[in-house]
């Protein structure tokens, strides 16, 4: 019997979802500033085999916003006992990826509300765009994560999650906090994690520049793109 919280094909139907989810968010606009965004990944053991993937994708946001004037990102992740780190916030790819290829993913429990009330701290004190979140879990209390990400909708801080595996209690709960904070939800796995890249790049572009850049961007890009783009609410 299938899941009903899972899609039946990730690389397509997920995919679809998100962007339609993307449709509803507000327009945000280049400003003279970089846009702001918290790159977020879950290190407990169980993300071990798909930690490397992560560190490339995570380049890719740099290359494709850095036309826009560029993007900060800053690194968060958790693992171990208790252990959460979060980076200053930066525009140059080299750094962040230095501190993630150093990273060893340890055995602990989720620590998603701490990321959220982090993130949430962050944005009262300087405006950020967007949270990208990668997981596969949850052991947390989910009516906990369902207020913080309404508090993260209300400040204008989408979540875009991104679930790898086929947890079922953490899709339901994965998919909550994207609506709730305006944000999106998607499902992957290991064959359709090529998909992410894209995505992330896309959701990069658009805190970075607003509608117009992404609308550029998928000139030079693939259809998921291009379908994003033209699911984006016109003034």
């Amino acid at each position: 019997m299938k899941n009903k919280y899972l899609s039946r094909d990730p690389g397509k139907s997920d995919v679809k979802e998100f962007l339609s989810q993307l449709e509803k968010m507000p327009v945000v606009r280049k400003a003279e500033t970089r846009g702001r965004l918290i790159f977020a990944m879950d290190a407990t053991q169980s993300r071990e085999p798909m930690w490397d993937r992560a560190c490339h994708i995570q380049g890719q946001m740099f290359e494709v916003t850095s036309a826009l004037g560029g993007l900060e990102v800053q690194l968060c992740y958790y693992h171990g006992f208790e252990i959460f780190h979060a980076s200053a916030f930066s525009n140059k790819s080299s750094e962040l990826l230095r501190e993630m290829t150093a990273v060893r993913c340890l055995a602990g429990h989720t620590q998603i509300g701490r990321l959220l009330e982090h993130a949430l701290a962050e944005t009262k004190k300087h405006r950020v765009n967007a949270l990208v979140f990668i997981g596969d879990c949850m052991e947390e209390d989910g009516n906990y994560l369902c207020r913080l990400a309404g508090d993260s909708g209300i400040l204008g801080l989408p979540l875009f999650i991104f679930h790898e595996g086929d947890e079922p209690g953490a899709a339901a709960v994965f998919r909550r906090l994207a609506k709730l904070s305006r944000g999106a939800y998607c499902h992957f796995d290991a064959e359709s994690a090529k998909h992410l890249g894209e995505l992330l790049g896309a959701v990069a572009v658009y805190a970075a520049g607003g509608r117009q850049a992404l609308d550029d961007y998928t000139s030079m890009h693939g259809t998921r793109v291009l379908q994003l783009s033209n699911q984006i609410k016109r003034d």
